[in-house]
This record gives C-alpha cells, structure tokens and sequence, in this order.
C-alpha cells in the first residue's frame, strides 16, 4: 500500500580497505559493517573500532539518502582513518535502497503507525 509519506534510504556497506601506508589502529581489511535504516548490523567477527565508527557516524546518514552525482557525498565514497598516522580507508557502498514511511518512523503519537521494523510489514526492500 502506498502512503504519501514514503521516502527511502540507501542500506550502506562500510568496509576497511588499505593504502600504501602502513595501518596502526585495531581494523584489518575486510572487516565490515552494513547501516540498514537506523541498525548497524557488524560483519562476521562482530566488531568495529570505536574511533573510526565515530568519525564515520556523521557521514552515514547524508550517504544513505539521494545526492546529485555531483555532490562529494556522492562521489567520494572512500574516507581516511581520523588517525593520522594510520593507513586505513573505508569504503562506503551504496548496497540496495528500503522503502520507510514518516509515520513508521517518526515518535510522535498522533503520526506513529507501524513500526518499520514489525515483522508484519513485509517488502519494504528494493533487494527482496
């Protein structure tokens, strides 16, 4: 059913990717995170170094959302580690888009409808 206050977002893939200098801080390559909506779902070792998941978290929610192609948050997809004497990178990839709606998501009372999240609200995934 479609409401007239639908919107979606971008599901995210953050992953650590090297340079040619050396990495110091607690992230190898490979290690992940995805953002679906507001949940941050870790990869497979389940963890993220804090450090870097703080600088990265400002980031993420202008990426999840549409730019113009001409726009840095569209085109700059790989972000330095905030140490500067570590080599790491994270690339952050645009994986599928989610369909949500105001009034699933927002707190106010006299707008809340379903949870976007109850399972009883199927097909809300661009990659379903």
């Amino acid at each position: 059913m479609k409401t007239n206050d639908e919107f979606w977002l971008y599901d995210l893939k953050v992953e650590v990717i090297g340079s040619d200098t050396p990495m110091v801080c607690d992230h190898q390559p490979g290690q992940y995170f995805l953002m679906q909506g507001e949940n941050l779902i870790f990869g497979p070792n389940g963890k993220f170094p804090l450090y870097p998941l703080a600088a990265l978290l400002p980031l993420l929610p202008a990426r999840q959302r549409d730019t113009s192609e001409h726009d840095w948050m569209t085109t700059d997809t790989e972000i330095a580690c905030p140490d500067p004497h570590c080599g790491g990178r994270f690339l952050i990839t645009r994986t599928g888009k989610r369909k949500f709606t105001h009034s699933q998501t927002t707190g106010l009372p006299d707008y809340r409808g379903r949870a976007h999240w109850d399972p009883v609200l199927q097909g809300n995934n661009e990659n379903d």
